[in-house]
């Protein structure tokens, strides 16, 4: 699902793209102007009497002279077969920025400077007047750059419709409706053109030449305003889709995680649950096996010794029976106690509960009992049928030590780190044929102790030859 959906998103970067306007020439350079005209066009566009059609110009400029020079023009000249058609910039006696050769003077131009048909800009930076009045024009100044961008509605064989913006906003969303009345100039010109020059110059000669010029760039014609607008690759509509997209997709991977944790939780409760009732199962059939036999043999016992108990011999021989049985009694249910304790599922507590056990059963036996255990045990916790299984291999070693080796020294040794364990119950009694054993309890017994050793993933190594003892080793790797 989300790989579809990334092939999607793919797409959509790869094939679609807004609907633009034409941008029919630009020239992003800079460059300055002082003293000499310099054409930038070079007849790549053209527009005659003929034309009805409508163009967008853009320039920037950084101006060098200040206001306090001399009067000077600086202008984005249209030319036509060498004659000065609409320029717009700073026209020679505005001394703001302004327009030259419109058809019209502006109402707050000079009126005796019909020749050079100047037009001030209305500005968002008007200038302050005496007595706290303002002039709706600005002053170049240096250092404060301006962006210019005008239109021209071409009228055949009429004077064009010019609309002049003073620094626009050009960011995401703006359009030539939205700009601001204070901006927006409104006029008419003769705007036919086969040249473009960028002018700028004093009115004496080469010794006033009306500041250290002006500063053209990012010049531009298209056929929309829109064209000029900055648009950011994150404020496009197909961004807007993608990034939605990726929401979607973000919003699917979290509830399919959601999902998977919440299936992966109930697993989890249904294995913690089966292997509860698994543990009741084992301590229900412990207490049958281990209490139940018990009891019963206490039982049968109590029953001989009170119809035996003319006979004393007798009687302290059930006696001497029901002590014993007594004490299997309580070590049996010594370790269902053990086994159902909260705080017996470690790695700590089974180590140690094997040293106890191991102590009790050779308490009062005339083999002798050695003991290594390692010094720090890792906090590791068992699950309780692991511990319980561990525990009961060591526990039929110990008890076949005990009852049928005959030896007279019985050698216990555990090592233990964060993944591993290995036990080792050794005695130099009688040993047994290890490879093929004759069936009986011991028999039984070997059998058991390998089914236990698979179902905690160890590995059951006995070793032993009659006369020479026996060794049985248990090593289990612990999962991550």
């Amino acid at each position: 699902m989300s790989r579809y959906f990334a092939i999607l998103a793919l797409l959509a970067l790869i094939s679609v793209s807004p609907v633009r306007a034409e941008i029919l020439w630009s020239d992003p350079g800079s460059r300055v102007i002082h003293t000499e005209p310099m054409e930038v066009l070079a007849g790549k566009i053209k527009r005659d009497d003929k034309a009805n059609d409508a163009l967008y110009f853009k320039f920037r400029v950084d101006p060098l002279s200040d206001p306090a020079d001399e009067p000077y023009h600086a202008l984005f000249q249209l030319v036509e077969t060498n004659a000065l058609r609409l320029g717009v910039g700073n026209a020679q006696e505005a001394w703001g920025y302004s327009a030259a050769y419109a058809s019209e003077t502006g109402p707050s131009n000079r009126a005796d400077v019909v020749d050079f048909g100047e037009y001030n800009l209305n500005s968002a930076h008007p200038e302050a007047a005496g007595m706290g009045g303002v002039r709706p024009y600005e002053l170049p100044s240096h250092d404060q750059p301006r962006t210019i961008v005008f239109k021209v509605q071409y009228i055949p064989g009429g004077d064009d419709l010019i609309t002049v913006w003073l620094d626009p906003n050009l960011t995401y969303g703006a359009t030539a409706e939205n700009q601001p009345e204070n901006i927006t100039t409104k006029f008419k010109a003769n705007a036919r053109f086969d040249q473009i020059q960028l002018t700028h110059g004093g009115t004496g000669g080469a010794h006033h030449d009306g500041g250290t010029g002006w500063k053209f760039s990012d010049m531009a014609i298209a056929t929309s305003f829109n064209d000029f607008v900055v648009v950011r690759f994150w404020q496009t509509w197909w961004f807007d889709g993608v990034v939605a997209l990726f929401l979607v997709v973000a919003l699917i991977s979290t509830v399919r995680v959601r999902e998977k944790r919440k299936l992966q939780f109930q697993l989890r409760r249904i294995e913690q649950e089966r292997a509860l009732e698994q543990e009741r199962t084992r301590i229900a059939q412990d207490l049958h096996d281990e209490l139940g036999s018990s009891l019963t043999r206490l039982s049968l016992l109590g029953g001989l010794l009170d119809a035996d108990k003319e006979s004393p011999s007798l009687v302290q021989a059930h006696a001497e029976k029901i002590t014993q049985a007594a004490d299997q009694t309580v070590r049996a249910l010594e370790e269902i106690v053990w086994a159902v304790r909260p705080g017996s599922d470690t790695l700590q507590s089974l180590i140690e509960y094997l040293a106890h056990f191991a102590n009790e059963l050779f308490a009062e036996s005339k083999m002798r009992f050695r003991l290594d255990l390692p010094q720090e045990v890792p906090a590791r916790a068992l699950p309780p049928d692991v511990r319980h299984n561990i525990f009961l291999i060591a526990k039929e070693a110990l008890t076949n030590a005990l009852r049928h080796s005959g030896g007279g020294i019985v050698f216990v040794q555990v090592q233990a780190d964060d993944r591993n364990f290995k036990l080792v119950i050794a005695d130099d009694g009688n040993g047994f044929d290890a490879v093929a054993p004759t069936a009986g309890s011991e028999h039984n017994g070997l059998e058991n102790m390998k089914r236990r050793a698979e179902a905690v993933h160890g590995k059951l190594i006995v070793t032993s030859e009659p006369g020479k003892g026996a060794r049985v080793v248990l090593q289990v790797t612990f999962p991550d």
